[in-house]
């Protein structure tokens, strides 16, 4: 699947891999992940994408973004919107879909392998696009969770599926209990 003298870039959706692990009742080790990637080819960038709320005096995710920020990872965030939908829950909106995927359309012509950390259908057309540039293209999430955390025609158009949870003994921890955060 990975040649070691290809150049490779990570994209990951991070709201999109959190889901997926804590499905599999994993969490990602950061460290871990960017080392095995670092093994499998030249990697010249790690992309992590979030959205963060700016207005709370404490975030759950400020501790993984700043550790990301000085440990390899290139950070991209925007402000989250918060709302209150229908049924009067407080809810959280930030898509990062768009800077993800201007951000691997910039860099195509440096790499020759992009991995993507989501399992979203809407990134179905920058696949596409990656391949038309000559790029290969790996999306990670997981089809062993109820539901599946991947879109079939997301699975379809990449060159690779690699499933989440094949990758726990390399890149996983325990989950820490989530249900103070439910």
């Amino acid at each position: 699947m990975f040649y070691r003298d290809e150049r490779l870039a990570l994209f990951i959706d991070g709201s999109n891999l959190y889901a997926a692990a804590r499905n599999l009742n994993f969490d990602i080790d950061y460290k871990l992940l960017r080392e095995e990637f670092m093994r499998r080819g030249k990697l010249l960038r790690a992309f992590y994408y979030t959205a963060l709320l700016e207005n709370e005096e404490y975030s759950p995710i400020r501790p993984l973004v700043d550790w990301l920020n000085y440990n390899g990872y290139t950070l991209v965030t925007k402000p989250a919107k918060e709302y209150t939908d229908s049924q009067g829950r407080r809810r959280v909106k930030g898509n990062m879909d768009i800077e993800l995927s201007v951000d691997a359309m910039e860099l195509a012509p440096r790499i020759d392998h992009a991995v993507l950390f989501s399992g979203d259908g809407d990134f179905r057309p920058l696949v596409e696009a990656l391949q038309r540039a000559g790029v290969r293209v790996s999306v990670v999430s997981t089809i062993r969770s109820q539901p599946p955390m991947i879109a079939d025609e997301l699975r379809r158009q990449a060159d690779n599926f690699i499933e989440l949870d094949d990758l726990r003994e390399t890149i996983g921890r325990p989950a820490r209990d989530h249900a103070a955060n439910d």
